[in-house]
């Protein structure tokens, strides 16, 4: 397990609604590394508050020595090379890259069949969404039994951290278990929840659908 050594003192604090969606992998690498945080979470009259102190007025913000920075999938690689989860070399990270943004694509286009409102195009995005959910979940799967039970580079990197954090919110949208015909994913999301501080953190945390 990794031990961080906070030298420099750093402080930080997370800006996020009272839910895992995309602060969630964040909330996890956090864990992971023992690093100390503060759990910003907003009610909906609080976002209204401070949508405009936010750069480019979205959430998730990670504010460090008081400075602040949007774009979760950018926070998350920042926090992993600080908690030992990034790649030996630059192929490895390129390899990280392109599974976290798969996982992100796969996100987008569960989320635009969930919140479209015209039956018609409700339909097709449900069919896309469908189509690519089970192609990406199971070119994923095959990842993992060619990878030592991680989905890269044979090991545990902030990839697995962020698929498994962004799990629940997947499984909300679509609704379904996206994982329920995926057992070599099923067997790294169970790895990755048995981590003694990711599972120390679900115990602890708030409570939410996604």
């Amino acid at each position: 397990m990794f031990d961080y050594a906070e030298d420099d003192m750093s402080s930080y604090k997370l800006t996020y609604f009272n839910i895992y969606g995309l602060a969630e992998p964040i909330r996890f690498l956090f864990n992971y590394g023992g690093i100390d945080f503060i759990d910003e979470r907003m009610t909906e009259e609080d976002w209204l508050r401070l949508k405009a102190t936010m750069p480019f007025g979205q959430v998730p913000v990670l504010e460090v020595n008081g400075k602040k920075i949007n774009q979760s999938t950018a926070i998350c690689r920042y926090l992993a090379k600080q908690v030992g989860l990034t790649g030996q070399d630059d192929w490895e990270n390129l390899e990280i890259d392109a599974v976290v943004d798969t996982i992100s694509d796969l996100r987008v286009k569960i989320n635009a069949a969930h919140y479209e409102k015209n039956a018609e195009s409700k339909a097709q995005k449900l069919a896309v969404a469908k189509s690519t959910t089970d192609l990406v979940i199971d070119r994923l799967n095959d990842r993992v039994a060619k990878n030592k039970g991680h989905l890269v580079n044979g090991k545990l990197t902030w990839a697995d951290l962020y698929f498994v954090a962004q799990l629940d919110l997947l499984n909300a949208r679509a609704a379904r278990d996206i994982l329920k015909n995926a057992k070599n994913l099923q067997e790294l999301r169970d790895k990755v929840l048995a981590l003694p501080k990711i599972k120390a953190w679900i115990e602890k945390r708030p409570k939410s659908d996604y």
